[in-house]
């Protein structure tokens, strides 16, 4: 897509703000979250902070991002400020009106401190938390594509380390390939550290790589992302090294079908919660519920987890073009874990998986 239709949808996404701002009487917003700093304006580094006020929007970094702001920001006018963002809030150069939000969840105390000293005037703070979540949910086209393409690089990956798999490699060894396949491919980074994790250590959901050597007869979880361009990936599939018990088996047949299940039963209308409690009451049945700890998925974008939340929490209702994953897994301590995800866009007849991987288990 060209300049001018980037330009179109950081418009949108500001115009969606604003109305948000007016219809909740405040005056200006100061963005402290780089995510969302991104996602209005295009900007990369590092270091900034967005104002936004019903007339104009200016962005805030330093010295060392002058030229790539240049090139990246939209819908905001760039400043660097050389004594930083609080010291150019006191200038009075700034329209902040009476009524000033504040991301509450996305700033330290002594930031916070230091700007509501620097107001010049009368202005009231209003502390918001999640208040960019609603609009950031909903993905554009721009945003599906990067996404897809994050996905078809982390799938690459996947493919190109699995021969690599034996007992003569570590999972530190695959994990490092992993990232190097992440970047040979054209991702910025990893969008998390790759989890590799082999026999029981694969019971722990979130294990870090360690250096295990691979043991035939066991299963292996690889659960990897990267990020092209600001967006993520995510996806886990479970392998086998050499042929594993009629238990693994029986465990892995019931998370293929769960996750199956997740994907069928996604439909916009229903909330977060509800589709989680499908899942999960599906492999309580099984006799596993103990075993499935942690929730059926979470939204993925310019953040690797970010709303909506599929959970017993997950209140958020499902929306077209919403992206987020479902990855049920069930953990047998000191013996094994089995894992499957796929990150799923909703559409108006349902979910489908960015992935193109198969779901049987791979013998290696």
């Amino acid at each position: 897509m060209d300049s001018k239709q980037i330009a179109f949808y950081r418009e949108e996404a500001l115009r969606k703000v604003l109305n948000k701002m007016m219809s909740q009487a405040l005056d200006s917003a100061i963005v402290t979250d780089l995510a969302v700093i991104r996602w209005l304006t295009g900007f990369s580094g590092s270091s900034a902070r967005l104002l936004i006020t019903r007339e104009k929007s200016w962005l805030f970094t330093d010295f060392r991002y002058r030229e790539q702001a240049a090139e990246e920001v939209v819908v905001a006018e760039t400043v660097i400020a050389g004594d930083g963002f609080a010291a150019e809030l006191g200038s009075g150069r700034y329209p902040l009106g009476e009524t000033v939000a504040l991301q509450s969840d996305n700033v330290t105390w002594h930031e916070a401190t230091r700007l509501i000293e620097q107001m010049v005037g009368k202005q009231r703070v209003i502390p918001v938390d999640s208040f960019f979540d609603e609009f950031r949910m909903v993905k554009n086209a721009i945003e599906l594509m990067k996404m897809r393409r994050a996905a078809e690089i982390s799938e690459l990956a996947f493919e190109t380390v699995l021969p690599m798999i034996s007992p003569s490699v570590t999972e530190l060894d695959i994990a490092a390939e992993i990232s190097y396949q992440h970047k040979k491919l054209g991702a910025e980074k990893d969008s998390f550290d790759p989890i590799v994790a082999g026999g029981a250590r694969s019971a722990m959901p979130h294990a870090t790589p360690s250096t295990a050597r691979f043991k035939s007869g066991e299963l292996i979880v690889i659960d990897i992302g990267c990020v092209y361009e600001g967006y993520a990936s995510d996806q886990t599939r479970t392998v086998a090294l050499g042929h594993v018990s009629a238990e693994a088996r029986k465990v892995y047949r019931i998370v293929q079908e769960a996750q199956a299940l997740g994907i069928a039963s996604a439909r916009c209308g229903m909330s977060g919660k509800e589709l989680d409690a499908h899942v999960r009451d599906f492999i309580a049945a099984h006799g596993y519920g103990d075993e499935f700890g942690h929730g059926l998925g979470h939204g993925v974008g310019l953040e690797v987890h970010e709303e909506p939340r599929i959970s017993p929490k997950g209140e958020c209702v499902l929306q077209e073009n919403m992206l987020f994953t479902i990855e049920p897994g069930i953990y047998l301590p000191g013996k094994f874990g089995v894992r499957i995800e796929d990150t799923v866009v909703m559409g108006p007849l349902g979910a489908t998986p960015l992935q193109r991987l198969g779901k049987e288990l791979i013998e290696l």
